[in-house]
């Protein structure tokens, strides 16, 4: 099995190009994972709380524009 710390260094030794390659590809991956975890949480109701939260202070106007 390979280790995280072989898979760090192979990463390191690509050239430019493979690493863009390799970059684009984990962000994909990374990308679907967290939406899969996400939607799993939200109908969990995980983050029903946090969303109440941000609602009711948001009614309160305590809020900072992004």
């Amino acid at each position: 099995m390979t280790s995280v710390l072989e898979i760090e260094k192979a990463i390191t030794k690509l050239p430019p190009k493979e690493f863009a390659q390799f970059r684009a590809w984990f962000e994909e991956f990374d990308s679907v994972n967290w939406d899969k975890q996400f939607e799993k949480d939200a109908k969990s109701g995980k983050l029903d709380k946090i969303a109440e939260k941000a609602l009711l202070e948001y009614k309160k106007g305590v809020y900072k524009e992004l």
